[in-house]
């Protein structure tokens, strides 16, 4: 499986940002995926997750409210819409899939990874 982030950029704080994750699969809906992000210096972590069928998503308690993770099986792509961003947000965002419909928040629990898109956030 490979996927590919995109729509990451340059917002002021408050803005918003949709992120895509594109999968080059056929059995995309047998996936759950999980955004995770990287700033410099810091650990990697769970941003937001979903399950193969959509029905079931996970957000890290900071972005809850604010972040909203969706999919589109027709299309093997899942969305993280973010909004009100913040500056302490900036990072690299990625998304990682895993076989089955459970949603992890720790990254090793993912077998595939995309390259990562840059997010930056200006005060």
């Amino acid at each position: 499986v490979q996927l590919q982030a995109s729509g990451g950029g340059l917002v002021q704080a408050g803005g918003s940002l949709r992120l895509s994750c594109a999968a080059s699969t056929s059995t995309f809906s047998r996936y759950a995926i999980g955004w995770f992000r990287q700033a410099p210096g810091k650990e990697r972590e769970f941003v937001a997750g979903i399950g193969g069928s959509g029905s079931t998503s996970s957000y890290a308690g900071s972005v809850q409210g604010r972040f909203t993770v969706s999919r589109d099986n027709a299309k093997n792509t899942v969305y993280l819409q973010m909004n009100s961003l913040k500056p302490e947000e900036a990072a690299v965002y990625s998304c990682a899939a895993r076989f089955g419909s459970s949603i992890d928040i720790m990254p090793g629990a993912y077998t595939y990874w995309g390259q990562g898109t840059q997010v930056t956030v200006s005060s």
